[in-house]
């Protein structure tokens, strides 16, 4: 149970009812968000711009009452836009220190990829220490705190690509695709009418509560062993009875991919209302947790073969456990 003694299930349908109110489709990036939201994980996505990612993310902000902000990121960023500096006070004759955009419970990090190594490192190091060290003095972001990083697919130009050792800090890459004929009939429905009210359903202490309450979803060893064996195929495909995949990949993925394949198993079944994670939840998030974990040789790349084609193949030849379900 959550703070309120609230059943988890019900308050996250009231919570996903809302945010369908003004958004539009998008079922499975909206799932993903939540299982990075109940997992504590950060989220890459990637897709063409105009598919309501920032839309997402700030009408979940508020169902939750939580703090959005969002950063444009710009080739002319430099760290302290994102964390904050000390400023001098003239009246005061002493220096005070203003935070920047990065404390917030939900961040949106717009276009990753345009702003250079450094600005980069600086969010990342955000991400997974969670607190800012400005002249020697540190400060923790609030707490939950979700960073949504996007990539924008088409261009190349002006961009700086995130490297293999930092994407691997985000629990998921997601891929949105644009919506089909009937969603964006309503979408343009809805923007010609009167804006949507979205009504807070929660607090950022029922959120903490939910993510105490899917730390404590039961998982399986058996399913354990079965995101390591995943896992470990990428690495030693020969091992997993996949040699021909053995040239395509250069690395494999890392155990952060392991435990993301867990927890994010754990959080996909409290979404759907349950206390124990199935088979069907891991093999469900795993080309999410993977696709950028994979990096691709240049015969994978020449051949046009993709790290989902390459995971769907690993899925393909290692087929789940049966379900165990944990007794009363």
């Amino acid at each position: 149970m959550n703070a309120n003694h609230e059943p988890t299930a019900p308050l996250m349908e009231r919570l996903l009812y809302e945010v369908k109110r003004v958004v539009v489709g998008q079922d499975r990036f909206l799932e993903r968000v939540l299982v990075a939201m109940l997992a504590q994980g950060h989220l890459l996505v990637e897709g063409v711009p105009g598919l309501a990612k920032t839309l997402t993310v700030k009408t979940l902000a508020r169902t939750v009452r939580g703090s959005f902000k969002r950063i444009q990121f710009t080739p002319d960023l430099v760290p302290a836009d994102l964390v904050g500096t000390r400023i001098y006070n003239q009246k005061s004759g002493e220096f005070g220190t203003s935070l920047g955009p990065v404390f917030a419970n939900l961040l949106l990090a717009d276009e990753i990829n345009r702003a250079p190594a450094k600005v980069q490192s600086a969010l990342l190091e955000v991400m997974q220490e969670r607190q800012v060290t400005i002249a020697g003095e540190t400060h923790k972001v609030p707490e939950p705190f979700v960073v949504m990083a996007t990539q924008n697919p088409i261009e190349t130009e002006g961009t700086y690509p995130l490297p293999e050792a930092q994407v691997d800090r985000f629990m998921m890459k997601v891929l949105v695709d644009y919506p089909s004929e009937e969603e964006e009939f309503v979408i343009a429905e809805r923007a010609l009418g009167a804006a949507v009210e979205v009504d807070p359903v929660a607090d950022t202490f029922q959120l903490a509560a939910l993510q105490r309450d899917c730390r404590a979803v039961y998982v399986d060893p058996s399913l354990i062993q079965y995101a390591v064996r995943l896992v470990g195929a990428t690495r030693q495909p020969a091992k997993a009875d996949l040699a021909d995949c053995a040239r395509l990949i250069t690395y494999g993925a890392s155990p952060r991919a392991t435990i993301a394949l867990v927890e994010g198993a754990r959080a996909l079944a409290l979404l759907r209302g349950r206390r124990y994670a199935l088979p069907a939840d891991l093999v469900d998030l795993a080309p999410d947790v993977m696709r950028h974990r994979i990096v691709l040789s240049y015969e994978a790349l020449a051949e046009g073969v993709s790290a989902d084609a390459l995971v769907q193949r690993v899925l393909k030849k290692l087929p789940p456990p049966a379900a165990s379900v944990p007794r009363d």
